[in-house]
């Protein structure tokens, strides 16, 4: 057939056939034209036997310039393209060689490449034993454009491999790549494995190396982190990602699997962070299902655990200022006032801050993220500035965390139009009233629900009315009446005497 190269069995079928019919038969029956049987009677050797020979078309447009101006720049940088190249080559000889010639041009460097080019990187397939290795790292999730009530979701994924059978965990994380989270995610994951491998690998993350150095050297805090589980620690070559392959090339599968789901699902919006969790925890356990087999394998493999998990936050110290605020990474937290002027002893967890006073507890917090913008990123809670703002109304114009104080977008916009057709005076005492009967009445999100509806009417915020529909009613206690019954009524519960005769003869 046109296009195809005649193989050897063709030409023993044809030869065999050829015997006994036609030539015009044989040729069918081998599958072959009767031009080509005609050549097969003529030459003996069978096609693997006689060697192919090419010749040009046409003659070859670079032939002048090739040695003198191609090769040289090809050996002095090899990374060249063709198309940078063939660019060069119109500026230095215009109209001589059209853009139609890059094709040519491409296949004489890959020649080239192949006989006289730089070595490239040899890849070498590993054999992984089971129970012997396992990797982490962290991948961006950006491209998956995930939002939570409708707000873009800032976050990246820690992963887990085990390498033998391709048994993975995830989790996911806001700010970056810290300690607390590379802790927090790892120990999940060994916990859930049931055990822990011999060997843990990662790239040159900053939470477990000290990378000003050239040669291998744990953080403090790693190194206690793996002696803890008897894991040996190790990490590939800086700017080589592929020596952590079995995870890298996990990151594409698993967040394909995610993108597939969001795809089904229909939309990207979660209602909390809580949902986004379950829907990427649920897709982990999918693709886990399929690597069970391997897996129960591993699992015997799998040193024991230690009897308790190790610490997965760090310590810092936070002053609580004269402002109700304290400052931890150079993120901005606010404090109920009652703290102003003490220190606390701050826990740092990969999503929380614990706050601890005199030994106990006294505040909890989400952790907060360096804003998009490069400033410095908030955690303010509005509820532990009203009572101060009811006695300082005014001070909320100008207040230096305003805008973190609004606890959905409602009530921004509500305080734009306050702000916009009020008196100063008014329009401050008026937000203040709103988020005060938020607070205190837990009515947040109700009565964000009829701000917007007050807004889409144009409406403002009538306070005393909207106060009278929320607040919560005083409970009327009933009237009861507790009549006291006479002594003697009890007698009648004592046995008569012919009664008690009665039982001493049963007796």
């Amino acid at each position: 057939m046109s296009g195809n190269r005649i193989t050897d069995e063709q030409v023993r079928l044809y030869m065999k056939t050829r015997k006994s019919k036609t030539q015009e038969l044989a040729a069918a029956k081998a599958g072959i034209s009767e031009r080509s049987a005609r050549r097969i009677e003529q030459v003996a050797a069978l096609p693997s036997q006689t060697p192919r020979r090419y010749w040009r078309a046409r003659a070859d447009p670079f032939a002048q310039v090739w040695d003198t101006e191609v090769v040289p720049l090809l050996r002095g940088a090899p990374k060249l393209m063709a198309v940078t190249l063939l660019r060069k080559l119109q500026d230095d000889h215009p109209e001589r060689f059209p853009d139609g010639m890059l094709r040519t041009l491409q296949r004489h460097i890959r020649q080239w490449r192949a006989l006289e080019g730089p070595p490239k990187e040899v890849f070498f397939p590993q054999d992984h034993a089971p129970g012997h290795r396992g990797l982490s790292d962290f991948t961006a999730m950006g491209e998956l454009r995930i939002t939570i009530r409708n707000v873009p979701f800032a976050h990246i994924l820690y992963h887990f491999v085990l390498a033998f059978s391709r048994w993975e965990h995830a989790e996911v994380v806001e700010g970056g790549e810290s300690f607390e989270a590379l802790s927090k995610g790892l120990q999940n994951a060994l916990w859930q494995a049931g055990g822990a491998p011999q060997e843990h690998r990662s790239d040159s993350l900053s939470a477990a190396f000290k990378n000003l150095v050239e040669e291998q050297d744990f953080t403090a805090r790693y190194n206690g982190l793996l002696d803890h589980y008897g894991m040996a620690g190790t990490r590939n070559n800086r700017g080589e990602s592929h020596e952590n392959g079995s995870v890298e090339s996990s990151h594409r599968f698993l967040k394909e699997a995610i993108e597939q789901a969001l795809l089904l699902r229909g939309h990207r919006d979660f209602e909390d962070r809580a949902a986004y969790e379950g829907f990427v925890r649920e897709a982990v356990m999918r693709r886990n299902r399929r690597n069970a087999a391997a897996f129960r394998i591993e699992r015997g493999h799998l040193q024991e655990l230690p009897q308790r998990r190790t610490t997965d936050f760090v310590e810092e110290d936070a002053l609580v200022t004269r402002c109700g605020t304290f400052t931890v990474r150079r993120i901005l937290y606010s404090a109920p006032s009652r703290l102003i002027g003490h220190r606390l002893k701050v826990r740092l967890y990969s999503d929380r801050l614990d706050c601890y006073l005199s030994g106990a507890i006294v505040l909890t917090l989400t952790r907060g993220t360096h804003s998009l913008l490069g400033g410095r990123g908030r955690v303010i809670d509005y509820r532990h500035f009203v009572e101060a703002l009811k006695r300082k109304p005014q001070a909320f114009k100008g207040l230096v965390f305003r805008d973190a104080l609004f606890p959905r977008e409602a009530y921004r916009r509500t305080w734009e139009q306050l702000e916009l057709r009020l008196s100063q005076r008014q329009a401050c005492q008026s937000i203040v009233a709103l988020l005060e009967m938020a607070a205190r009445d837990g009515v947040e999100c109700v009565l964000a629900q009829r701000l917007e509806a007050l807004l889409i009417a144009g409406e403002l915020p009538d306070v005393k009315r909207l106060r009278e529909e929320f607040a919560p009613r005083k409970a009327e206690l009933p009237q009861v009446t507790v009549q006291i019954p006479a002594p003697s009524i009890y007698d009648a519960l004592l046995p008569s005497e012919q009664e008690h005769e009665t039982e001493e003869v049963a007796a």
